[in-house]
């Protein structure tokens, strides 16, 4: 069954070189109960370890059931333990947040085989555990958690039981009920290898090796008639065999929830360090959907702002002129007219053209009155600015051209002077001229200062004549027939004003101003989106704090439970399996804050609007970056913990202090 050739350990302390084993060659038949004895530092748990593939050699080979396992990988050798060995040591090693039954059940997940349930229950019960199956380690005696592990050792049915001091922390009569369990099983075949320092434990064993400085100084073969009940050779090498391919074992569901089992009871075991972990992502997540429904929010309420600029649009105002090296103001000296407005209109890739005329009024409604804007404009502008009425109608062409007394006033005036009544139909002085309400703008909202509902809009002939006695017009908006005619339409308007006024070029562009409106909305649509990034951007860094606090509870939760990791590896553990273990505790903890952060955000953005009054806009794609986010931080930064806690060598962390 075992067969070492030249085996030798040395162990590095520093500068000093210490020989564990030194070239050992030995064989241990199938079937075969033997006691490895010798004193403190002897070589003798060196030599177990090596036997039961938790340590390598440094020179020398190793066969078990005929096959050559010298030069396996480390995954290779979890699959040989996890089938042909089972491991019974002296401090138990049990889980201490598993119960009976799911301690001896770990064999069973590592090998893919957890449907065979009813065999825990079996080596349970052959231990005499049948009524502590769901009791926590720290609610057994001594000897039952020896027990408990005896049949963790079973469950899989290994070949070999790999026995380190069993009955060394225990009291005589359960030193008795578990050498009895060990002399059972040698007797149903198992090849049982004990390390144990006490003669009276070794004079059970059919066959007692002596160690002393890593060589054997003695070997008593006492009971070879105990070899008569083990099975087959033959088939054990096959058996072997068997194990040896069982070097990707398929990575099924139940390893999972045992790893997503294990991070919930470790985060309920340490609740505050958890919560302090989660809290970090929580928050990350929540500024995150707050501040970017934040930033959408104003987005669309500048959108919609932008929107009452209309689309294709030019702006034409009088330029500030310059007399003598004097700068003279707006309009001084070249004025618009209705005639150059005409003139416009007339331009190739012109849709439309508005007049504008602007100045302050006293209006008065019923009982009450107000001072407001009012702007006359031209039949096009409703379309061209985004403002037919909501209720009634704009004026007609007949009405501009006869300088008719109608209004369409903003629903601030309207609220002003009415109330919730409607307006339409009624009557009010501008000035003390009387006006029909034709119609109520629909609201646009603020912009900086001023409210752009706050204004009454008439024909511009009667601005002009009946309110506020102008011969001209202040400005004039162009809409052009597509965006692409805009950069040669500014120039055509150009050159029609100049020349209609007489100037040189080089005047020109100083006599007149021309905005181009899609360069306006263009950059504050750019600046919004760019303070969006920017709000977003600072929340991120949140989350990323989030995610380092994870990534240090993770490496301190690797330091405390390196000897679980150590027991997990002994039992057929992969560095796939440690490494999912760790990984689905980060991204649990990440997943649960990343919840709870949507629920913050989401909550906190409802409060915004709420009691600050502040526009904000929630959006599925907010919610699903940020939750996708606090994933991939938990999966990134607990990569690193995971890493580090499945290159754990398997000897050095059940040995870790």
């Amino acid at each position: 069954m075992i067969e070492f050739k030249d085996i030798s350990r040395t162990y590095h302390a520093g500068s000093i070189d210490v020989k564990a084993v030194d070239r050992v060659s030995l064989r241990i038949s199938a079937g075969e109960f033997v006691a490895i004895m010798g004193a403190s530092g002897s070589g003798k748990s060196t030599m177990m370890h090596m036997m039961g593939l938790l340590d390598r050699s440094d020179s020398g080979q190793y066969f078990l059931a005929g096959q050559d396992v010298t030069g396996l990988s480390d995954d290779q050798l979890a699959a040989v333990r996890n089938r042909s060995i089972g491991f019974v040591f002296q401090q138990f090693h049990l889980l201490a947040r598993m119960t009976a039954f799911e301690n001896a059940e770990l064999p069973l997940i590592y090998a893919g085989r957890r449907d065979h349930r009813e065999k825990v229950i079996k080596e349970l019960t052959a231990v005499g555990l049948a009524d502590r199956m769901t009791h926590a380690p720290s609610e057994l005696s001594g000897g039952q958690q020896q027990r408990v592990a005896i049949a963790r050792a079973l469950v899989n049915d290994p070949f070999i039981i790999m026995a380190d001091e069993p009955t060394g922390n225990l009291d005589t009569k359960s030193k008795d009920e578990i050498i009895g369990i060990l002399k059972d099983l040698n007797a149903k075949g198992k090849t049982i290898v004990m390390v144990t320092h006490e003669p009276e434990m070794a004079a059970h064993a059919g066959r007692v090796i002596v160690m002393r400085d890593g060589k054997i100084i003695s070997d008593d073969r006492k009971g070879m008639a105990l070899l008569a009940a083990a099975p087959d050779t033959a088939a054990l090498k096959a058996a072997g065999v068997e194990a040896l391919s069982l070097t990707r074992r398929a990575y099924d569901l139940a390893k999972v929830l045992d790893s997503a089992h294990q991070a919930v009871n470790s985060m309920l075991s340490h609740k505050m360090r958890s919560f302090l972990s989660i809290l970090g992502i929580l928050i990350g997540v929540g500024a995150v959907i707050a501040m970017m429904a934040l930033g959408s929010g104003a987005q669309a309420a500048i959108e919609a702002q932008l929107a009452s600029l209309g689309s294709n649009l030019l702006m034409v105002r009088p330029g500030q002129s310059h007399s003598q090296g004097v700068a003279l103001q707006a309009g001084a000296v070249t004025r618009m007219t209705l005639q150059d407005l005409t003139a416009v209109g007339q331009l190739a890739n012109v849709k439309r053209v508005s007049p504008s005329v602007n100045g302050r009024v006293q209006v008065v409604g019923g009982a009450n009155n107000a001072n407001t804007q009012v702007s006359g404009v031209g039949v096009d502008y409703a379309p061209m600015r985004a403002s037919i009425p909501a209720v009634g109608r704009f004026f007609t062409d007949e009405e501009f051209k006869g300088r008719a007394k109608v209004a369409v006033i903003g629903t601030t005036v309207a609220k002003e002077l009415f109330g919730d009544a409607d307006p339409v139909g009624e009557t009010i002085k501008i000035n003390l001229i009387n006006f029909q309400v034709i119609g109520v703008l629909p609201a646009k909202g603020a912009s900086s200062f001023q409210d752009e509902n706050d204004v009454v809009i008439v024909p511009a002939t009667t601005a002009m004549y009946r309110l506020l006695g102008k011969q001209y017009i202040d400005s004039m908006y162009v809409e052009g027939a597509s965006p692409d005619v805009l950069a040669a339409l500014q120039d055509s308007v150009l050159g029609v004003m100049v020349k209609r006024h007489h100037l040189s070029e080089s005047a020109g562009s100083d006599s007149f101003q021309i905005r181009n409106m899609a360069d306006v909305k263009a950059a504050m649509e750019t600046t919004t989106k760019t303070m969006s990034m920017l709000l977003g951007a600072i929340a991120a860094i949140s989350l990323l704090v989030g995610g380092i606090g994870i990534m240090n509870i993770m490496l301190v939760s690797v330091t405390e439970r390196t000897r679980e990791i150590g027991l997990r590896k002994a039992i057929g553990a992969t560095r796939r399996d440690i490494m999912t273990q760790f990984l689905v505790e980060a991204v649990l903890m990440a997943l649960i804050g990343g919840i709870s952060g949507i629920v913050l955000g989401v909550g906190s953005s409802m409060l915004l609007t709420m009691f600050a009054g502040w526009a904000v806009k929630i959006s599925m794609s907010s919610v699903i970056l940020a939750s996708t986010f606090s994933a991939a931080i938990g999966l990134i930064f607990g990569m690193w913990p995971a890493s580090q806690a499945s290159r754990l060598d398997p000897i050095t962390a059940l040995r870790y202090e």
